[in-house]
């Protein structure tokens, strides 16, 4: 077995999920003495609605963590990643990757890691990513899952898987399929079925303990079902079963992850939900038949079940559909485990199950052999045996270190080359092209003038320096343009900035010495956002009896604005005329204080939509 070793495992599922190999094998390595980070799921397809309470547990798990990491147990430790979840977008993949690695490498550093076993469940390009990132002393991919019949997105995580084959320094599978594929891109390929917790279900099996009392209350003979109730579980099978042993109950134990209607609909079948982990041997034990109704399909060929070597660990008879694992399983145990090739075999294995029952003491201790044979333990110290030969070998190797030292170098001029062409491509795009302004369109509202009711002056350099006492001429200006075109019969200058002098009263007098008659010009001196803009103008032209404005402001502003008015004041018409900007003055390029102020103005819709200003 192996000990004293740093092991980052890249989970599949996350660590509050049905307890599978993922836990069992990282719990058994932390008892040896070894030091793990388990990394929970971070996705192999897009997101769906049904993923919503996953999300929020795994925000829940952040926040009552540190930074994301907490301790499980002794040596266990589970951190929990908040990443944008499009696991193939090659921007998400590039972002999420550097999250996760900074976060590892921070932690690492915190707790002492260094050069670790990296055992990954997941062949995904983000996983790879983390993997390689880490540099660790060993690599090793658990291939449990046809993931390509699964996904949804085939050929990506198919490509993904590839190249995670040939990454790595060892595969391990759970199926001879998954061993054959394999085996077509790596060398190093070894058959590691999922097992049992030999002991633990030993213990329960010769306690005394009473059944759990929700199966306590169900009629006997009991026909049992241990594990999630998904979309491969055949429950056209379950039913017939149901309904051609009425006298028997059908009991299945576990979270329901498809429509189960059909099911309880049958009155003799009892879906009692996920139970905790340490309490699914009483379960079995009060099973008298375990069952594994797996329809036939591209996934399930690939399937070896968890819960075979459970039932028999409890000396419980198993029927079960023809997959080709269990095929396999009961040739190599004398047919250990009654196969069905269709549901009247499979109510036919049931029944003659049951006509045993009591089953002989020899049929029983045949069972309980079998899955010590199958135990975790067993396969968990195969597999460190293989790790650790592998290990012995790559630092025997002659000039091993002088090969590392040139993979580093290598790794790091890819890495420095990328992120130099990156950087370019980012200032040619944000500077040297008209990139900005095409991201900047929707900012824009504009509109011929017309005839309106008043002429709204927003100032201080709102939409573009930010700065009081900039661009307020260019807005004086025209303003006064429209004015003098007969557009409306007076102004609103709105700013609440001050200098020397309240800005509002400058654009005033500049107004006065292009002029405008005093009796045309009202000021508004106290805004300090555009939200205070639109209400207190709303306020001004209501008493005015307007209804109509010409709103002047700053070009790449004037979406805000629109939208600030419209919420204060939805009968009002706004007509959008920005006019000229120095400030905004361009033809293929930007500079760094215009993207800033575009920046500034797409984080402000954002905000006033946040506070239910627009």
């Amino acid at each position: 077995m192996l000990r004293d070793h740093d092991v980052v495992c890249i989970s599949s599922i996350d660590w509050d999920f049905i307890w599978q190999g993922h836990q069992q094998i990282m719990s058994t390595l932390a008892e040896r003495g070894n030091r793990v980070l388990f990394i929970e799921n971070t996705g192999v397809r897009r997101p769906r609605l049904a993923d919503l309470p996953r999300l929020r547990q795994r925000i829940a798990n952040w926040w009552r963590s540190t930074k994301g990491f907490r301790r499980e147990r002794d040596n266990l430790y589970v951190y929990s990643p908040i990443v944008l979840p499009f696991p193939y977008l090659r921007v998400a993949q590039a972002v999420n990757r550097f999250i996760l690695l900074r976060a590892i490498r921070r932690w690492m550093r915190a707790t002492g890691f260094s050069r670790p076993i990296v055992w990954t469940f997941l062949p995904t390009g983000l996983a790879r990513g983390v993997m390689r990132g880490l540099e660790p002393e060993l690599a090793v991919y658990y291939c449990i899952d046809d993931f390509a019949s699964s996904s949804g997105d085939a050929r990506r995580i198919r490509d993904a898987e590839i190249r995670t084959f040939r990454d790595v320094d060892l595969v391990f599978t759970t199926s001879v399929k998954l061993q054959e594929r394999a085996s077509r891109f790596a060398n190093r390929v070894h058959l590691f079925p999922f097992a049992v917790d030999y002991p633990k279900f030993e213990a329960a099996r010769k306690s005394e303990a009473p059944a759990p009392d929700d199966l306590a209350a169900i009629p006997r003979p009991i026909v049992g079902y241990l594990g999630g109730v998904h979309q491969w579980v055949d429950q056209d099978l379950l039913v017939t079963v149901a309904r051609s042993l009425p006298h028997v109950s059908v009991v299945l134990v576990g979270p329901r992850q498809t429509d189960t209607s059909a099911l309880a609909a049958c009155p003799n079948v009892h879906l009692l939900g996920a139970r905790a982990h340490d309490l699914v041997p009483r379960y079995i034990k009060a099973f008298d038949v375990g069952v594994i109704p797996y329809r036939h399909s591209d996934y399930t060929a690939h399937v070896y079940p968890t819960k075979l070597n459970e039932y028999l660990a409890m000396g419980r008879p198993v029927v079960a559909t023809d997959l080709a694992e269990i095929v396999r399983f009961n040739a190599e145990h004398a047919d250990v485990v009654t196969v069905a090739h269709d549901a009247e075999d499979f109510v036919a294995g049931i029944r003659r199950a049951l006509a045993l029952a009591p089953a002989s003491d020899e049929a029983i201790a045949r069972r309980i052999e079998v899955a010590r044979e199958n135990s975790w333990d067993h396969r968990i110290a195969r597999m460190s045996a293989l790790i650790e030969e592998r290990l012995a070998a790559r630092r025997a190797a002659p000039g091993q270190w002088e090969e590392r030292l040139r993979s580093l170098y290598r790794t790091t001029r890819r890495r420095t080359l990328r992120a130099v062409s990156g950087l370019a491509l980012a200032y040619v795009a944000l500077f040297n092209s008209p990139l900005p302004w095409w991201a900047a369109s929707p900012l824009l509202v504009s509109a011929p003038p017309s005839v309106a009711d008043a002429i709204v002056v927003l100032g201080s350099g709102v939409g573009e320096t930010g700065k009081g006492g900039e661009s307020y001429q260019e807005r004086v200006l025209g303003a006064v343009e429209l004015y003098r075109g007969g557009k409306a019969p007076y102004m609103i200058f709105s700013t609440g900035w001050s200098w020397t002098f309240p800005e509002a009263t400058v654009m005033r007098v500049l107004a006065l010495s292009l002029g405008v008659p005093d009796q045309a010009i009202v000021l508004e001196t106290k805004a300090a956002s555009t939200h205070d803009n639109a209400e207190r103008v709303d306020q001004i032209l209501r008493a005015r009896g307007s209804r109509s404005i010409l709103l002047v402001t700053a070009p790449y502003h004037t979406r805000r604005a629109v939208l600030a008015f419209a919420k204060t004041d939805p009968g009002l018409r706004v007509i959008s005329t920005p006019g000229t900007s120095e400030f905004y003055r361009h033809r293929w390029s930007a500079n760094a204080d215009q993207l800033r102020a575009l920046g500034h103005e797409y984080v402000g819709i954002a905000y006033y939509w946040w506070r239910g200003w627009i």
